[in-house]
């Protein structure tokens, strides 16, 4: 768990607490008199999970008015001060509540409670899945209705990317019907009347720019390979270049506007680089690689990449798109 929060109200609770505060490495600790809703509503909006060891009305009053969305809303646990019965009570699948508390029963020896209908039945819990799976999720709506639907009948889903191991329950292999989920980094992957598309973060940028290029050409030239090349700028998780770029304003500018990672490789690191790329003497004289966009991006993305957009120049820009060797497991 990378945030998670644990509040206790009796000697037994920080005991508990105190064991799980060390398993889950993180903080444990009793509201002073008078705090609760206060240290709540701070963890609540600081947390990725709070736990409480408790009864579960204290913590069903505590939440109460700070929820907001299933999208947003940190994973929530509610345990008795034994750990035999471990409740996940919020966010259970976006959030990983239920995980988070089969997790703590395992360490209690008690008994996860997990109360979502797809859970209980034995389908598949489309939401839980992409979180894990680095997965974006179109469509909230959309995910709904796939939601709803699937407790009703099994449903089609169809990928771009290689399936191991057996489909989930509630699901087969097909592409068309009323409603069915796409897993692709692709935008024009629709092929049901309700597409829950699934876009798994994979794709690595490579750019190469003049020197001062401004953060807005940059954005341009990569939404437009994006765009003209149908694939989902949510699937991009990282932005690559050489090393000669590493203070380069627009490029820094916009890896923190779009909250992405940027790697800068030096020019060894890139020519070392296995595969075909095009080659531009100039571009060799200047930083020692005959391709920066390209090659950075496939270093990138890593082993046994795959480019899926050789190099675009675009208003100065060139931009290359490298994606992850990756496959779907249900397991």
């Amino acid at each position: 768990m990378s945030c998670a929060a644990i509040v206790y109200f009796t000697d037994k609770g920080a005991q508990l607490g105190g064991m799980l505060a060390e398993k889950l490495d993180c903080t444990a600790q009793k509201p002073p008199k008078g705090e609760l809703a206060s240290l709540v509503g701070k963890l609540f909006h600081e947390a990725d999970a709070l736990i409480f060891i408790g009864a579960c009305g204290i913590a069903v009053r505590a939440i109460a008015p700070l929820i907001v969305s299933k999208t947003s809303d940190p994973a929530v646990i509610v345990l008795d001060e034994q750990g035999k019965h471990v409740i996940s009570l919020l966010s259970g699948h976006i959030g990983g509540a239920n995980d988070l508390a089969r997790c703590i029963a395992g360490f209690t020896g008690g008994e996860a409670v997990i109360t979502t209908a797809t859970d209980v039945n034995g389908r598949f819990s489309v939401d839980a899945w992409a979180v894990r799976h680095s997965c974006v999720i179109d469509s909230m709506e959309n995910a709904k209705e796939y939601a709803a639907s699937i407790l009703k009948r099994d449903l089609p889903l169809v990928s771009d990317f290689e399936i191991c191991g057996e489909l989930p329950g509630g699901v087969f292999a097909g592409s068309e019907g009323a409603c069915g989920a796409v897993i692709s980094v692709r935008t024009d992957a629709f092929p049901f009347d309700t597409t829950l598309r699934l876009i798994p973060q994979i794709l690595h940028v490579g750019v190469g720019c003049k020197r001062g290029t401004p953060k807005e050409k940059i954005d341009a030239a990569i939404e437009r390979t994006l765009s003209e090349n149908r694939i989902d700028g949510r699937a991009v998780k990282a932005i690559a270049s050489i090393n000669v770029k590493k203070d380069e304003e627009g490029i820094l500018a916009y890896c923190h506007e779009k909250q992405l990672p940027v790697s800068f490789f030096t020019a060894d690191e890139l020519n070392a680089v296995k595969g075909g790329f095009s080659h531009s003497d100039y571009v060799f004289k200047t930083v020692g690689t005959g391709n920066v966009c390209d090659r950075a991006a496939v270093r990138s993305a890593g082993e046994d990449a795959q480019l899926l957009v050789s190099k675009m120049i675009l208003d100065g820009v060139t931009v290359g798109v490298a994606q992850e060797k990756w496959s779907v497991s249900f397991e």
